[in-house]
């Protein structure tokens, strides 16, 4: 860590944390990696770094394909300057619409769900006359025209005050409903999570079940993937081990790890680690979760000028290697998911950025793009 990044750290936690400063950067864990062969390892090294630093206080990469390379550093909490843990669960935001997306495709290769059928067939009581053109496929690939509903602000210091109230899925569309369609469906592709709330709705009404059960019995649990699950209702906690999340507010870190994620939902609300979502995505890429002429959806952007995302992933060429993946972000953490088709290549991470809800092209280009930069 240079002098000034030093130095804003500290002032920071003295004014925020009234911890010892130079005790979290003392106490950070050192960058541990296993390398083979493969991903730009010294540039991965160069991004663990010096954590915490002003943009991240952990963070837990995990490459795999054609050479393996793992790493952790940072501190579990800034008070204590405990090591960051490197199985530790987090936030995993967005990545959640994967799941959501799978769950979808199964029912559709079972003959429950027709992708090119209006969603209102499924949702009748949900999705006015108004919404007749939307297809399931529409909401799979974000050309709904469906606008977002209510919440608590687009920022993480507006959201901060009302973190442990509740707004319920139901009602985030019922506000989206209300504003009508923002275009004709199938025309622009316009990446928000209504979409996704409307399809965890259509996962329930389909199954008379709950969301998180079908997600446990059709996919963590054949998966083995024993840290993921979702909230219970409005608890805001995190359970089991993890690192905590900050936020700079006022240049302060502030602690935004709990925080009542019910309104995200199916499109955004999961807990999971790293090891967990490696074994979703290389099972998801193989087709053992989504059946072969249906997983095409993840791999099909639509031919509409200006897109990139299919159902659930967004398509990225980097260093000249077509790159399938997702991104997350929830208050204090930043995730991403990616992989090159034939999975030669693939990179799952946890950073605690200290800007999550910002723009996170800055954290993806420390810590997603070495992993394919050879």
């Amino acid at each position: 860590m240079n002098r000034r990044t030093r130095t804003v750290l500290a002032a920071a936690l003295l004014l925020g944390l009234t911890a010892g400063p130079l005790g979290a950067t003392a106490h950070a864990a050192a960058p541990a990696a296993v390398t083979t062969q493969g991903p730009d390892t010294a540039a991965l090294r160069k991004a663990l770094a010096g954590l915490p630093d002003q943009d991240a206080t952990a963070a837990t990469i995990r490459v795999g394909g054609n050479g393996r390379w793992t790493g952790t550093a940072g501190v579990r909490d800034l008070k204590t300057g405990a090591p960051a843990l490197a199985d530790a669960r987090f936030r995993a935001g967005s990545t959640t619409k994967v799941v959501t997306a799978a769950l979808v495709l199964q029912f559709a290769a079972e003959g429950k769900v027709d992708l090119n059928a209006p969603a209102r067939r499924y949702l009748p009581d949900v999705l006015p006359p108004a919404f007749e053109q939307v297809t399931v496929r529409n909401l799979l690939n974000f050309t709904s025209g469906i606008q977002p509903g209510i919440g608590f602000g687009d920022t993480v210091e507006e959201g901060y005050p009302h973190r442990y109230e509740t707004i319920t899925p139901q009602q985030v569309v019922a506000s989206a409903v209300a504003k009508g369609l923002a275009f004709t469906p199938g025309t622009q592709q316009r990446y928000n999570n209504i979409n996704y709330t409307i399809l965890g709705m259509l996962i329930e009404k389909t199954t008379g079940d709950t969301y998180a059960h079908q997600a446990e019995v059709r996919i963590f649990r054949p998966l083995g993937m024993t840290g993921t699950s979702f909230p219970k209702g409005t608890d805001p906690r995190i359970h089991g081990p993890h690192n905590r999340g900050y936020d700079l507010m006022d240049g302060k870190p502030v602690d935004v790890t709990e925080w009542n994620m019910s309104d995200r939902w199916a499109a955004g609300d999961m807990i999971s680690t790293t090891r967990d979502l490696e074994r979703f995505l290389v099972a998801l890429f193989r087709g053992q979760v989504v059946p072969a002429p249906q997983l095409e959806e993840m791999f099909t952007v639509p031919d509409i000028p200006g897109a990139t995302r299919s159902a659930s992933l967004e398509r990225h060429v980097i260093n000249g290697k077509e790159v399938w993946g997702k991104t997350g972000a929830r208050p204090g953490y930043h995730t991403v998911i990616a992989a090159t088709r034939d999975l030669s290549r693939t990179l799952v991470y946890s950073v605690n950025s200290t800007d999550a809800k910002g723009d996170g092209l800055k954290t993806v280009q420390r810590f997603a793009f070495p992993a394919f930069n050879r």
